[in-house]
């Protein structure tokens, strides 16, 4: 039987029923025809234009997205024993998916993907680093967060402090300011750490690091792409904390370069090699990577024969998608013409709107123009602890092929 429904309405579009019908959270502005005095951040119901409910999501007038649907169970109560549950939940895929070795650093909470619309909670060890997009998550966190402590404990995880990574600009599109800081630490906890990822040592900063300290998506990648590193010449471009370089150099390759613009990123991925006691066969090298690919060609320099791609998103939008592809068929295209025949490439896109099709035939335009064929060997996504729902796009981003050029 049906709880009594005491939430304020907001009425939606046949339109708008039919496109989320399926399961994707998200109600927009524009798809509303009528809606009750609504609090920012509170618990609304959304229903179709015959009264039909839809499902209880935050409502926020000051988002385009003006509802994140968190719920479509009409008897859900979302008191604290909600979102302990649904913590649980979260936290006992990830121990399904996973080996008690990876949970040492790890995506806890994905966003919309484990039913927290705009929350992310990454684990670095002993510290959890959290990123709060949404206004109706921010007005929960101290419900939240506490619980998230106290599941991880039960479990025997100690965790010394929550660092808030709340410095991005897109907060204000949900009313809410920046800020950074802590919400919680043992005394004298610092904001570095160490974690351990696929045998390899990394010292993270939750306070100063990109995003929350670390990119966690790429872990089981970075292992497939040191599967065939042994005896090779590898260049990875675009290294940032040295990952995928670091995972070759321990898989026993003959030499590694390391390529990153920013000088910060070179001095970090360098002292993740000396953490690691891996620095004797690696080079590192400050450099736009396409000035760095075509010094390369130009010197007729065709020594390596395993590159790594694995730039940051070039697109954060539908509307710039035709010049990221132009950036990417640029770097794909001169990886190619480097590499020799039966060399390797590793190739990655972390952009939603650079689609599998989009990405996997500007691979194919890349080829063409560098004389080359490709011969697919995997193609791979994200690390399972950042979960696809089927029904929302938005939640499947990362691309990685793993290619020869014959």
């Amino acid at each position: 039987m049906n709880i009594k429904r005491d939430f304020p309405r907001v009425t939606v579009t046949e339109k708008c029923r039919k496109r989320t019908s399926g399961g994707h959270p998200w109600i927009y502005d524009n798809e509303i025809t009528a809606a009750d005095d609504i609090k920012d951040g509170a618990l609304a119901d959304v229903v179709s234009e015959k009264g039909r409910y839809m499902g209880t999501g935050f409502f926020n007038s000051n988002s385009k997205i003006r509802v994140r649907i968190i719920s479509r169970n009409a008897n859900d109560t979302f008191d604290e024993s909600f979102w302990k549950r649904r913590l649980e939940y979260a936290y006992s895929y990830r121990k399904t998916v996973m080996t008690e070795v990876d949970m040492n650093a790890c995506r806890l909470i994905f966003g919309e993907a484990d039913g927290f619309p705009g929350l992310t909670v990454d684990k670095f060890n002993d510290l959890l680093s959290v990123q709060i997009l949404s206004l109706g998550i921010e007005q929960r966190r101290d419900i939240i967060l506490p619980a998230l402590m106290e599941i991880l404990r039960a479990d025997g995880a100690r965790i010394r402090g929550i660092y808030l990574r709340n410095d991005v600009n897109i907060r204000t599109l949900e009313g809410m300011s920046e800020e950074k800081g802590w919400y919680f630490r043992e005394e004298n906890t610092s904001p570095l750490t160490e974690i351990v990822e696929n045998g390899i040592r990394y010292s993270v900063d939750v306070e100063n690091g990109q995003k929350t300290g670390f990119f966690l998506d790429q872990k089981y990648n970075r292992r497939a792409a040191a599967s065939i590193a042994k005896g090779k010449t590898v260049i990875d471009c675009c290294t940032h904390t040295g990952s995928f370089a670091l995972n070759c150099a321990k898989a026993g390759a003959a030499h590694v370069t390391a390529v990153d613009v920013s000088a910060q990123a070179v001095e970090m991925a360098r002292s993740n090699a000396v953490l690691n006691g891996l620095e004797g066969n690696m080079t590192f090298v400050q450099s736009d990577v396409f000035d760095f690919l075509k010094a390369r060609i130009e010197a007729h320099d065709r020594s390596a024969d395993y590159i790594i791609l694995d730039p940051p998103a070039f697109t954060k939008s539908r509307k710039t998608v035709g010049n990221a592809r132009n950036g990417y068929l640029e770097l794909n295209t001169l990886a190619m013409r480097l590499l020799p025949r039966g060399g390797y490439l590793a190739t990655a896109s972390c952009s939603h709107f650079m689609t599998e099709e989009l990405f996997s035939q500007m691979l194919k335009d890349a080829a063409k123009a560098a004389g080359v064929d490709l011969r697919l060997i995997e193609l791979r996504r994200q690390a399972p602890d950042h979960p696809i729902l089927m029904a929302v796009d938005e939640t499947e981003y990362l691309k990685f092929f793993l290619l020869q050029i014959i």
